[in-house]
């Protein structure tokens, strides 16, 4: 059994994980373990949800659960530390758990590369400023984006009210032409339910976060089983 184990910021969409973990079957294991901070899309409070010893208490929940990798299931608390700030993130988180370990913001780029995407639309529930900094990001990943847009959504409970119905259309909404693919990146918004029904409207792959933060997660541990209903990723990426 592979078992990854995730440290979610307060409540917000983290059902997507257990619903994840039906998917994939019973030999899969995606304990979910919450930290808290102030649910506000700003960048101080970004810093301090995702600073060292927020995340030392998430990996020390997690140890009971004895994962194989652990992932920072956040992906505004990894960006807003800018690339190299990212990697030292993941390098402590790392060793306080004492196994591999990542975030959203660098699942995004690996699953980006793992389906060959280079050019991607961006569809934000955050406020421009943090949204820009996602853009910052995914280009030092060596990923363009071709277009972006932010819903101005203040916090993490908001977005995780929208119905599925509202998901879809902001995914489907902010799609570009010169776009490989359209990546939506909140953990916040609950998104596995309807990867199927976005990328059937699309036409091309959607990367959401929870759906890339669990691929991720699965990654460090070489087990990625392939499942059809959590959208391209996990049907063709390699």
């Amino acid at each position: 059994m592979a078992t990854v184990g995730f440290i979610y910021p307060d409540h917000a969409a983290e059902d997507d994980y257990p619903f994840a973990e039906r998917l994939l079957g019973y030999r899969i294991s995606l304990p979910v373990e919450h930290i808290y901070g102030t649910d506000l899309h700003a960048v101080p409070e970004l810093l301090d949800l995702g600073s060292e010893t927020r995340l030392a208490e998430g990996a020390a929940l997690l140890a009971k659960h004895e994962p194989d990798a652990v992932v920072w299931a956040c992906t505004s608390g990894s960006f807003v530390y800018r690339w190299q700030g990212a990697h030292e993130q993941v390098e402590k988180l790392s060793a306080a758990a004492g196994k591999p370990a990542s975030s959203t913001s660098f699942a995004f780029v690996r699953a980006a590369q793992a389906l060959g995407l280079t050019r991607v639309s961006v569809a934000a529930s955050y406020p421009d400023d943090v949204a820009k900094l996602f853009v910052e990001f995914l280009g030092a990943g060596g990923i363009e984006v071709v277009a972006m847009s932010s819903e101005d959504i203040d916090t993490a409970a908001e977005v995780g009210r929208l119905s599925p119905e509202a998901v879809v259309e902001l995914a489907v909404a902010h799609d570009h032409p010169a776009a490989d693919a359209v990546l939506v990146p909140d953990t916040a918004m609950r998104t596995l339910g309807v990867l199927g029904a976005i990328e059937e409207r699309l036409g091309k792959p959607v990367l959401t976060a929870n759906q890339v933060t669990i691929w991720e997660g699965l990654r460090l541990t070489g087990q990625v089983p392939r499942c059809e209903q959590l959208g391209r990723l996990f049907a063709e990426g390699r």
